[in-house]
């Protein structure tokens, strides 16, 4: 049975429902399970169609009794970030959902739009749209916290109104610009959340950079409980998958690949971090970037590779992480790098068992392992470190505290 489901001004089906005021899940259900389902893409489907709409009204239909959101096979047209919710979990039928990034769309803005503005005024809004998600920066205010994103309202003219009040001064002097970065599906401040067996094809090529702490691939941002696991991540133009201030987060059996950023960007206070199966390779900068306080978590089984700087890179106060069985080769400068950071902020109790970290170095310089700040009870036990292409294999910097070594193969170049 199709249904006609009213979403704003686009329909879905071939049967009046009901107004959306009456929209039951129970009419979705499906009937040989307990299970709550709805099935979103191709012929078939519960709700028929292939943008980030389509995908949405299923979740939001879904979110009050939680359940799961199917999709069929087919490509994805994502104007906006796909928001899940509390409960809802968003399952492909593997590599063949594809869930695509809608091309790039950039302006200035010609007015300075200040802190707690809800609209910019801006050159050409020609490409914007209702719904899209924006991000607005300027040459000072251009990373992490500083960046403002929100959903465009409406747009009259060339004045685009915002939902989300601006959080910094942006001058128009400064290069101030209004872009469509913005990441292909979001947890932010839901919990209990699966995404599971799909594509995310970020259109790098035709997309702006995104900021990593506001935007990736997969955000997650102030959730707990999410699981991202069989999903291929590549080419977004920002940082793969991110999450940031949040608990209980998990990537497994996963591939993220040439993205613009980092592959892998934990941080801003994430403890309880299991990444475990995943292939990290070809990205711009780090294959992992673990930030601050990322700690009590686990990095096991993975492989960083042909990444643009390190293979694994950790810092402040992230503490007691077990790194165990990766396979750690091939990037452009470390391996391994722990950060320069103040004593009391150092990555203090971390373990490196097991791993293999050969051939790193292939840039201009690069160590297999290195020590940049006092880190103490630094343990590394049964690890293979060979094969440097440039450089020491194992390097402390001055004032750094040495590591615990035990029955490590360490061959091919010097112990600095």
């Amino acid at each position: 049975m199709k249904y006609l489901l009213i979403v704003s001004s686009f329909f879905i089906g071939s049967v009046a429902l009901a107004q959306p005021g009456q929209f039951t899940v129970d009419a979705l259900v499906s009937p040989k399970s307990s299970e709550r389902i709805i099935t979103v893409g191709g012929p078939g489907a519960d709700v028929p169609g292939f943008t980030n709409k389509f995908i949405q009204f299923a979740i939001d239909a879904i979110a009050s009794t939680g359940g799961t959101v199917k999709l069929t096979a087919g490509t994805f047209d994502i104007l906006s970030p796909v928001h899940m919710r509390s409960n809802v979990d968003l399952e492909g039928t593997g590599p063949e959902s594809i869930l695509k990034k809608s091309d790039g769309v950039q302006t200035r803005f010609i007015i300075d739009a200040d802190y707690g503005e809800l609209k910019l005024t801006v050159e050409n809004a020609s490409g914007f749209l209702p719904g899209m998600r924006i991000q607005v920066t300027d040459n000072e205010s251009s990373s992490c916290w500083n960046v403002s994103t929100a959903l465009i309202t409406e747009i009259i003219d060339d004045v685009i109104y915002i939902d989300s009040y601006l959080i910094r001064d942006y001058r128009a002097d400064l290069n101030g610009l209004i872009s469509n970065a913005s990441s292909v599906i979001e947890i932010v401040n839901e919990e209990n959340v699966t995404i599971s067996n799909l594509t995310i094809d970020g259109n790098g090529q035709n997309n702006f950079l995104a900021d990593g702490c506001n935007s990736a691939g997969i955000l997650i941002l102030k959730s707990k409980n999410a699981t991202v696991d069989n999903v291929h991540v590549k080419d977004f133009n920002g940082e793969g998958i991110s999450w940031q201030i949040t608990e209980n987060v998990t990537i497994r059996n996963s591939e993220i690949e040439g993205s613009g950023n980092m592959g892998l960007h934990p941080g801003t206070g994430s403890p309880l971090t299991i990444i475990e199966n995943n292939k990290i390779h070809d990205n711009k900068v780090d294959g992992l970037f673990i930030c601050w306080r990322v700690h009590h978590s686990l990095v096991r089984g993975n492989e960083f590779y042909n990444n643009g700087r390190f293979g694994i890179c950790t810092g402040h106060k992230d503490t007691d992480v077990l790194f165990e069985k990766n396979h750690i080769h091939s990037n452009a400068a470390d391996g391994v790098n722990l950060r320069g950071e103040r004593e009391d902020n150092a990555p203090h109790r971390n373990t490196f068992r097991n791993n293999i970290i050969e051939n790193n170095g292939t840039g201009q310089t690069g160590y297999g392992f290195s020590v940049n700040s006092i880190a103490k009870d630094l343990v590394l036990i049964d690890n293979i470190i060979r094969n440097n292409k440039k450089g020491a294999l194992f390097i402390y910097s001055n004032g750094t505290a040495p590591a615990k070594m035990e029955n490590n193969q360490i061959s091919g170049h010097k112990i600095n």
